[in-house]
């Protein structure tokens, strides 16, 4: 590790993190498939595929399909369940310095609250929630479509656990800040985004959908700018850190994500394709960093410079949702 490697430190609510290069759930599996191709020590974060009580087979295939620039997948969130992962793929991440963040799903808020409290209790580092996934007939998408559902699940396991909270937050919704601040207000430590956008494609020779789940969700650098605009909206409404993601290639990408808001960011579809971005974009942001005298990525969060030609300022431009005890009724 290079002498100016500690500029790209970040904190990510209780969460530090030598850098802010993460992996996007279900991208990476559980850490091992990578290992082989890059030193895992290097990670700011790793954050794993999402998991469930009991295993998961997903839906049948054809799940995955290229599409201009991204890709369109409908996996169904396919996974060991909880019991394997503890026993047999947490202990392999345990070898490593690098913070281990589990992506956790359920149909019910039961489901979540024990699942954390179980991850907790094997010592993980945090948790994503992912209330958010477009691929699946029941469970997270109606979490991620109801802000005040959501708000309650997020109280419900705050108040549960200890751990990190993150928030993965859906862009198939009308305003995803009143979703962010309602994270924020329930207890989330921190809100990803964005995770896929619902799509179809449609194979025009047998007229039918190219995904048995007929849609699934596009990803790769065909959203990044709508990812980099919501990320940027969230960055004016809340306080917590943004994890920003949603076709980042390379630095440069990242670099957009962090000028709009994001403290961090994860890589996702570009390990289909390339399995060393991760570390290569760290390797471009401590060179962005070198090359322009910054001292610190920190310094650069919501340094996007707009009309008139002065970086955003967060607490004098924005309009900062209010914190206060999320109200919500019985779930």
């Amino acid at each position: 590790m290079s002498s100016s490697a500690g500029k790209l430190s970040v904190k990510i609510g209780p969460l530090h993190l030598k850098n802010p290069v993460m992996t996007a759930s279900g991208t990476f599996g559980y850490g091992q498939e990578y290992a082989e191709f890059i030193d895992l020590n290097r990670l700011g974060a790793l954050v794993v595929k999402g998991i469930s009580l009991d295993p998961m087979e997903g839906n049948s295939v054809p799940r995955v399909f290229e599409t201009p620039c991204g890709m369109l997948n409908a996996i169904g969130l396919q996974n060991v369940g909880l019991n394997v992962f503890l026993k047999e793929k947490l202990p392999f991440l345990r070898k490593f310095d690098t913070p281990v963040i589990v992506n956790v799903l359920g149909n019910s808020v039961d489901d979540y609250v024990l699942l954390v409290q179980q991850l907790e209790d094997a010592g993980v580092d945090a948790v994503e929630l992912n209330v958010s996934c477009p691929n699946v007939k029941k469970g997270g998408i109606v979490f991620g479509a109801d802000s005040a559902v959501m708000g309650g699940l997020v109280e419900k396991v705050r108040k549960a656990s200890k751990l990190p909270i993150i928030t993965k937050l859906s862009p198939n919704v009308t305003d995803i800040s009143e979703f962010a601040c309602t994270a924020e207000n329930a207890g989330s430590d921190a809100v990803s985004l964005i995770n896929t956008i619902l799509g179809l494609c449609i194979d025009i020779q047998t007229r039918k959908p190219r995904l048995s789940n007929i849609t699934g969700g596009l990803s790769g650098p065909a959203i990044r700018p709508v990812a980099v605009r919501m990320v940027w909206e969230v960055y004016k409404s809340v306080n917590i850190p943004i994890i920003g993601m949603g076709g980042i290639m390379n630095s440069n990408d990242a670099l957009e994500f962090i000028l709009a808001g994001a403290t961090g960011v994860a890589v996702g579809t570009a390990n289909f394709v390339n399995p060393t971005a991760t570390v290569e974009v760290i390797d471009g942001l401590e060179q962005y960093l070198d090359d322009n005298n910054i001292e610190s990525v920190s310094r650069i969060v919501g340094g996007m410079i707009v009309k008139d030609l002065k970086p955003e300022n967060k607490l004098e431009n924005k309009n900062v949702c209010e914190v206060k005890p999320f109200q919500r009724n019985p779930l």
